[in-house]
């Protein structure tokens, strides 16, 4: 799902976001709600970003990535952690391109995620390269997402990978 985000778009850095877990639900724009198998998933495009919560039996996760103000957690390139009987995985990298070649991207993602049962892309006003994007899948037991954070004005693309499934036997002993 591709929708235009009815928001002020504010030039801000890639180095401006900051990731946290845990938070609670911050106002959204746009909103996607998945059923994948046993887990809820609710992709939350903000203002400043991006917010997935994940809910199953087992518990509940949320992640924010975000340009939020008073942030102490920059975001890190990597994180492994425990959530109650999860094991959650974070991964980002930030891609520094060409104007061409950004403008080439934006659209190529925002096309493979516009067309994805479970993708959802919220562009800003003032740039037509100016974007947030999450795609969320199911597989083997875990559920992970992907997103792409996009920063026209100086060319970089932030892109982020989670993963969270259940402890495996070997983790549990």
């Amino acid at each position: 799902m591709l929708t235009t985000l009815k928001t002020t778009y504010t030039d801000t850095r890639a180095a401006d976001l900051a990731w946290c877990l845990g938070k609670d639900p911050l106002p959204a724009l746009a909103v996607l709600d998945l059923q994948l198998a046993d887990s809820q998933v609710q992709l939350r495009l903000l203002g400043a970003s991006h917010q997935v919560l994940l809910e199953e039996d087992d518990g509940v996760c949320s992640e924010t990535v975000a340009c939020l103000p008073g942030s102490a957690t920059p975001l890190p390139l990597g994180v492994a952690k425990r959530i109650g009987a999860w094991e959650y995985e974070f991964a980002a990298r930030i891609e520094t391109l060409s104007h061409g070649s950004f403008a080439g991207r934006a659209q190529e993602l925002l096309a493979l995620v516009a067309e994805h049962p479970y993708g959802l892309a919220g562009t800003f006003p003032g740039s037509p390269h100016a974007f947030t994007a999450l795609l969320a899948q199911r597989c083997d037991g875990q559920v992970s997402w992907r997103t792409w954070h996009a920063y026209p004005q100086e060319g970089r693309l932030v892109a982020t990978r989670t993963r969270v499934g259940a402890r495996t036997a070997a983790a549990l002993s």
